[in-house]
């Protein structure tokens, strides 16, 4: 097995992560179809972070390309892992769902005698949205809300909320796109009527290759933690994508990647490069253990309070080394960068390009506070 540095090791992930030479690679994929089945899923629970995981991975791409290859359907968001949205390439979503979703449906028992639901009203309620959506349907959140309601069933706060999510975790719904600023539903069968259908091994093996593409090199720990599933499928999905996988270790332990990657083996990076990534980007979503990437001292300030809320993150050569936050307003995006380490003259001119690119993307003027 090839040993690797730490040091090789980030450069790689960097590169199968899809944020390194964005510029220049161009058997890179081309759009956000691309982007999606690359990595296999993509962290969506925030969409405005979600938008910017894709544009940050294709130049030139603006908010509104992005929006528009989503009604495309070139993407499409669900819970298809762990109990979180995640946008996902339409034709998989069904496999994924059955293979990666059903253990938090199968936990769901608790959430529902938590909000006062039982299981046949949760049936129920899927019986009424289906009824609702067919035909070519699509409803705002609220409007499926008033739907259950008018129907007897109480749909009220986070009730409505887990009767949706339980919805499109029983591949009945998904989320297609935002109408205004509100979630809109509509069939999933409806939306993706070729869905892809393959057996159980075959479905293990293509997210093993699509993860360990997309995140490696990582662990068989990461992949089970991202994935949710247990370590024995973990190892199985690895077993069932065979030589189409490739084993490194980094310190004694080991890791995985596709092997066109280790082959090319990027070169170091010509200069110091910088990202601004959203908070809830793969880059540290997709990972339980992120230390290659994030010194331990500064977790707190990526993760306050530990709550599962990730701060947006400047990254420089492949590191966190401060956090931003923005507002919009009609002609200008206001960010407010928060540095984690001392910033050099050179560093901080490349914050500002960065910015100016993610300022491009959502077509605003960008007014930059750097201390």
């Amino acid at each position: 097995m090839v040993r690797i540095t730490r040091a090789q090791s980030l450069t790689l992930r960097m590169a199968g992560l899809l944020l390194r030479d964005r510029h220049h690679d161009m058997d890179r994929p081309a759009d956000v179809a691309g982007v999606v089945t690359w990595l296999g899923a993509m962290q969506a629970q925030d969409l405005a972070s979600g938008l910017w995981s894709f544009g940050v991975r294709l130049p030139g791409y603006t908010v509104s390309d992005v929006t528009a290859a989503l009604e495309r359907r070139e993407a499409l968001r669900t819970w298809p892992m762990r109990g979180t949205i995640h946008f996902v390439p339409p034709r998989d979503a069904h496999w994924m769902l059955d293979l990666m979703g059903s253990r938090a449906l199968a936990g769901a028992a608790k959430r529902r005698e938590f909000l006062g639901l039982s299981e046949e009203v949760a049936e129920r309620a899927v019986e009424v949205l289906g009824a609702a959506l067919a035909g070519g349907g699509r409803l705002t959140r609220s409007q499926c809300v008033t739907v259950l309601t008018d129907k007897g069933i109480e749909a009220d706060g986070q009730r409505g909320y887990h009767l949706l999510w339980y919805a499109s975790q029983r591949g009945v719904l998904c989320i297609a796109p935002n109408i205004g600023n509100e979630q809109s539903f509509v069939l999933l069968d409806e939306w993706v009527p070729d869905p892809h259908r393959p057996d159980r091994d075959e479905a293990l093996a293509t997210i093993a290759l699509r993860y360990f593409r997309g995140h490696g090199p990582t662990t068989r720990q990461d992949f089970a933690g991202w994935t949710g599933l247990t370590m024995a499928d973990a190892k199985r999905g690895i077993a069932a994508a065979g030589d189409r996988l490739a084993g490194v270790t980094v310190d004694g332990v080991e890791m995985y990647l596709e092997p066109a990657l280790l082959d090319a083996a990027p070169s170091a990076v010509d200069g110091r490069e910088v990202l601004v990534l959203p908070g809830f980007d793969e880059y540290l979503l997709g990972y339980k253990d992120r230390t290659l990437m994030l010194a331990d001292e500064h977790k707190p300030a990526i993760i306050p309070g530990n709550n599962g809320i990730f701060q947006a993150t400047v990254v420089c050569d492949g590191r966190v080394v401060g956090t931003w936050k923005r507002s919009l307003t009609k002609t200008k995006v206001q960010i407010t960068v928060q540095p984690l380490v001392p910033l050099g003259k050179a560093e901080r001119a490349k914050i500002g390009q960065a910015f100016e690119e993610y300022a491009r993307f959502v077509d605003r003027t960008p007014e930059v506070r750097l201390p």
